[in-house]
């Protein structure tokens, strides 16, 4: 058999069967079993030559002489991009996904941890949502206080509902009455302008203007550039325990190899939106085991997609699990998660 040929129909129909009964079961799969489950017109000698063939082109392996066979990287991605089909959610799925996620409407990190919280709950998996980056938040209101005479408390809500809270060591800052002046100033001209684009903005201000405004931007830009650098969007991760239930997480070794990886928080997120850029699609995309060329994810599978803050991508959300996933069900499930995840987060923005 020909590598990289298209599989025929004959083997594509026993690929199929191999690899939805080897998600359902985790045992190898022989060629009576997909016979009497499956209703094949073939004799278990035929299914068993094609098996051979499938194995022979790198689609299936046999881990033990004696027993059935088991999809390799190759055959379930064959599976995926060729034999899955899709599978649409019922209504009682979709309408649960929206109850879960609409419990939190005011506040963006409430609403992405319940998401992962429900993307583990309703795959049993592990459930993943990089929170939105800071160039899709917008400045909504800016609050200076002073602390003491050299240090300043510095409050910033966006438009997710979340406030930034950080303490400056702020020698030459205002005196305590100026305070409302400069904040005054501050939210005239910062409000809904990007979070990561503040010093851009003020820098701009001190250039234009020449009255005794000027004396108040250097200040507010001498504010702004003691606030720390934006940090990576924080990765939210629910049920872990989960993906240990699995019977391919049994030998000590390769759990802790995957555990080490899930600790790895950046390096996720990392994962998450590599395989969202390189499927180059809106919709869910799936990445299987080894072509992460990853150490520590090569039993691993990652069903992920973007989702959307008006026309902007703002995060990427995922189920990690075995590569013996549900892939058909799963990549429904995360689809219409983004979808919702778009949109209720647009509404909060006021996009």
């Amino acid at each position: 058999m020909d590598q990289n040929a298209k599989l025929n129909e004959r083997e594509e129909l026993i690929l199929r069967a191999v690899v939805q009964c080897y998600i359902t079961t985790a045992e190898p799969v022989g060629s009576r079993v997909i016979v009497k489950r499956f209703g094949l017109d073939f004799s278990p000698a035929t299914v068993r030559n094609v098996m051979a063939d499938l194995e022979e082109a790198g689609y299936l392996q046999q881990l033990h002489t004696s027993s059935g066979r088991v999809p390799t990287d190759r055959g379930y991605r064959y599976y995926v991009d060729y034999l899955m089909g899709v599978q649409e959610l019922t209504l009682a799925e979709r309408a649960r996904i929206e109850r879960e996620m609409s419990a939190r409407l005011n506040d963006a990190d409430e609403i992405m941890r319940q998401t992962s919280q429900l993307l583990a709950l309703v795959s049993h998996q592990t459930g993943m949502v990089q929170a939105p980056d800071e160039d899709t938040a917008r400045v909504q209101h800016i609050e200076v206080m002073p602390v003491s005479p050299s240090r300043a408390a510095v409050m910033v809500a966006d438009s997710y509902g979340r406030v930034h809270t950080t303490i400056l060591q702020w020698d030459d800052g205002p005196k305590p009455d100026e305070f409302v002046t400069l904040n005054r100033f501050l939210n005239e001209h910062l409000r809904g302008v990007a979070c990561d684009q503040m010093i851009a903005r003020m820098h701009g201000i001190v250039r234009m203007v020449l009255d005794e405004n000027r004396i108040l931007a250097e200040r507010a830009l001498r504010m702004l550039q003691l606030l720390p650098s934006s940090r990576p969007a924080p990765l939210y991760l629910e049920g872990a325990a989960q993906l240990f239930e699995q019977p391919e997480f049994r030998d000590i070794d390769r759990a802790r190899e995957v555990f080490g990886v899930l600790e790895e928080r950046e390096r996720l997120a990392a994962l998450l939106r590599a395989n969202v850029a390189q499927a180059g699609t809106s919709g869910a995309s799936v990445w299987i085991g080894s072509e992460s060329q990853e150490p520590g994810l090569r039993e691993i599978s990652l069903v992920a997609s973007p989702y959307r803050v008006g026309d902007q991508t703002a995060g990427v959300i995922g189920i990690l699990g075995p590569r013996r996933m549900p892939y058909q069900r799963l990549t429904a499930v995360v689809d219409y998660t983004a979808t919702m995840l778009s949109r209720f987060l647009t509404r909060l923005a006021g996009v």
